[in-house]
């Protein structure tokens, strides 16, 4: 909806409505582009998660503080009491878990304009999606006990199985630099980028010593590059955190761990950590 126009009145200054960013038409129609002075309005929204991401955004903020001038954040539970329902960009943490979620998430959607996922919850299930697979109702008596019954969850969904989602921000929790860097590609009207070659790529870069040398599991081979391959450079096995990388050759997993001697119900373990979700589309 196009915004009205102040009143301007002769010999004196415009006194109204503040401009309203507007959709950028190079990504034919998606990217929010600050070409008319205003601040694009940003809200943050949590589900099923631990909010470790929003944390993380938190930090982004405070060492990438051109952002805060950047963008005007209206609603933010995680760090601000003031809130509205008035936004071009709506980040979600967490992963749908609830029926009446469902109905949240598409009010969010649709005031939105772009609508973008933080972390493994929200993108893939992550670590709520472990259940997949399991009975939902000895899952809830496993968890809550004898109070289960006036629990209200329900199936594991990434955010992206219930609305349109506009792009994403991987890991567990998020890369600060790539949060920063995702906003200010949806600022200049393009979406977020995230790398589609695998973390062993990256491996390579910093010249680490595989992890298989030392007789640990590592999911590297399958799992999207972009952290930077923080847990191999100090010696830990890559969880999947980020996801599956597009084409993930599980059998070629299977056999690289088998040529190390390294037992595969450890690699099972680490692969139903973050994705159960994926992996379960992957077999269908």
């Amino acid at each position: 909806m196009k915004a009205p126009t102040p009143h301007r009145e002769k010999g004196k200054e415009s006194v109204g409505v503040p401009p309203t960013p507007t959709v950028d038409p190079r990504k034919g129609g998606v990217g929010v582009s600050t070409g008319n002075g205003a601040r694009p309005k940003v809200a943050f929204f949590d589900f099923a998660s631990c909010e470790g991401c929003q944390l993380t955004v938190v930090d982004a903020l405070q060492t990438h503080l051109d952002l805060l001038s950047a963008v005007d954040i209206v609603q933010f539970r995680e760090a601000m009491s003031e809130c509205s329902d008035d936004y071009q960009i709506a980040f979600i943490e967490g992963s749908c878990t609830r029926a009446r979620d469902e109905e949240r998430l598409k009010v969010i959607r649709g005031r939105a304009q772009l609508v973008v996922t933080l972390g493994a919850c929200a993108h893939m299930g992550g670590v709520n999606a472990g259940r997949i697979g399991q009975s939902l109702e000895a899952v809830r008596g496993y968890v809550y006990g004898t109070q289960a019954d006036g629990i209200d969850t329900g199936p594991v969904r990434p955010i992206g199985s219930v609305i349109p989602v506009d792009a994403f921000i991987p890991g567990c929790p998020i890369d600060r630099g790539e949060f920063a860097a995702a906003v200010k590609a949806l600022l200049q009207g393009r979406m977020p980028s995230v790398p589609d070659y695998p973390l062993c790529a990256e491996c390579k870069l910093h010249e680490n010593v595989c992890v298989y040398q030392y007789g640990k599991t590592c999911l590297g081979p399958v799992t999207r590059a972009g952290c930077g391959a923080i847990c191999p450079t100090y010696r830990v096995g890559c969880e999947g955190c980020r996801g599956l990388v597009p084409g993930a050759n599980m059998t070629s997993l299977r056999s690289v761990l088998a040529e190390h001697g390294l037992d595969e119900r450890a690699a099972d373990d680490s692969l139903r950590l973050f994705l159960s979700a994926e992996l379960a589309g992957h077999e269908a």
